[in-house]
């Protein structure tokens, strides 16, 4: 939908939760039998109507916020905090006697289903863009290899909005005729970009890490395209560092771009390593008794043990047992020897879509991810974390290089971003870059956020094998 189009539909939604949220507590009151004055509904009413505009104070009607991330989200939070904060501090200040259900329950309760309203509609804007619907159309400046894995990324996750309709090339690149890449046309070199983006009615300009085009070059083509008012993205060299740690600060008259390096032993991470043992504890309790019934149904449907251990690679190559519920035949190690051939892995790792050594009941285990559930315990020990990089065994390690040996500067994970990126149908560098991305900028958000979105992946069941 065009941009002013969902900016109002927004409004009007936060709008209309602020009103239920208004009305459910007016009605709980009355149904109470509690008296309501004149002021404390019209207080009440009032709030309702300013939530929009304490929105737009924190910046949730922002074009950049919608669709991805949690920018959004943490807006909407913001402003609800907000808020309340400036409603009970006007009320001490001014000694006015508010209603403490419209500090207690009503903005709290208007945040709530602000963000149920705004998650489904972010929903519905991915199913109409897994559709090829509701798309940016991008211009992709750079490299042939650099512009081809951008439509290669675009195309495997529409949800970003984003779709490469033409390419440019440097000059000796697109002199060699190869007018074409990855299925989208090239239509000229980098000093073509402006008249490219008319061509092709372009909504944005993607520029991807080059020697070419330094300052001034990106100076030039973003005055080219300002007329149109086409957006103008960036790519840093720093392609897997992004958030907080990335400032510009001004020294010298320059603008630079200041990186910090990532909290990879401070406080944050103790923060994680309690979160993860309170959750897997918590976990088990809760699925205690489902696991006792798959171990039930392994050992009654196949020979062998109900559990399966191997030895994995953790924090800085110290190795331990990872547990999972065993999915193939007992003898599964010495029959992969016999299926070197067929693996249709392009790097370390070994997988086969319809590996022979999966059994029946392995099969739906799989699918939906249920055989890691004894890795709670691993969690419980400190060997894993509940969000981090696939845990590799040691002959993966063995042929790792210096980059992908970064990923062992963390706990590996029960899920991660390779979990909600496509899982087995990613090939190996994806993997690697994914797991890099996850060791550079993670959070506590990022955790909650790639912990929300598994139950998603696994419930479909894409990409296990």
């Amino acid at each position: 939908m065009p941009v002013v189009r969902r900016t109002w539909l927004l409004i009007l939604g936060d709008l209309a939760c602020a009103i239920v949220a208004f009305a459910a507590v007016v009605l709980t009151r009355v149904g109470l039998g509690m008296f309501i004055p004149v002021e404390d509904f019209l207080l009440g009413l009032s709030l309702a109507v300013l939530w929009p505009s304490v929105m737009g104070v924190v910046g949730a009607y922002h074009r950049k916020t919608h669709g991805e991330g949690t920018e959004e989200f943490r807006a909407v939070m913001q402003g609800g905090v907000g808020l309340i904060a400036a409603t009970a501090i006007g009320a001490y200040a001014t000694q006015a006697t508010v209603a403490r259900s419209h500090v207690m329950a009503m903005m709290p309760l208007a945040t709530v289903i602000t963000l149920l309203f705004r998650y489904c509609l972010r929903k519905r804007l991915h199913r109409l863009r897994a559709r090829a619907e509701l798309m940016r159309r991008v211009v992709a400046v750079g490299h042939r290899a650099s512009v081809l894995d951008l439509i290669a990324q675009f195309r495997r996750q529409p949800y970003h909005g984003m779709r490469v309709v033409a390419a440019c090339l440097p000059r000796d690149d697109y002199q060699l005729r190869r007018r074409e890449v990855g299925g989208v046309p090239v239509l000229g070199d980098f000093g073509d970009v402006p008249a490219v983006v008319d061509k092709v009615e372009a909504d944005a300009v993607a520029v991807l890490a080059c020697p070419e085009l330094d300052g001034a070059a990106l100076r030039r083509l973003a005055w080219g395209i300002e007329p149109g008012g086409t957006d103008l993205f960036v790519a840093s060299a720093l392609m897997d560092v992004a958030g907080p740690r990335i400032s510009v600060r001004v020294v010298a008259d320059m603008p630079l771009l200041h990186v910090e390096h990532p909290d990879i032993d401070g406080i944050r991470q103790l923060v994680k390593s309690g979160f993860d043992k309170i959750v897997a504890a918590v976990a088990l309790l809760v699925t205690a008794v489902p696991m006792f019934a798959i171990a039930f149904v392994i050992r009654a449907t196949s020979p062998g043990p109900a559990l399966f251990r191997q030895t994995r690679v953790g924090r800085h190559g110290r190795e331990f047992e990872v547990l999972k519920f065993r999915t193939m035949v007992v003898d599964a190690e010495r029959i992969k020897r016999d299926l070197l051939d067929d693996n249709e892995s392009d790097g370390v790792l070994f997988k086969i879509r319809n590996d022979p050594r999966i059994t029946r009941v392995g099969r739906v285990l799989r699918r939906y991810s249920l055989d890691e559930l004894p890795q709670l315990i691993n969690v419980l020990r400190g060997e894993m974390s509940l969000v981090g990089p696939r845990p590799p065994l040691p002959a993966e390690v063995e042929r790792y290089g210096t980059d992908v040996r970064r990923r062992l500067v963390v706990k590996p994970g029960m899920t991660g971003l390779w979990q909600v990126s496509g899982r087995s149908d990613l090939s190996w560098e994806e993997s690697v870059r994914l797991d890099l991305r996850y060791v550079e900028n993670w959070s506590l958000m990022l955790d909650l956020q790639l912990l929300w979105k598994t139950w998603s992946a696994i419930t479909r069941g894409d990409g296990a094998y």
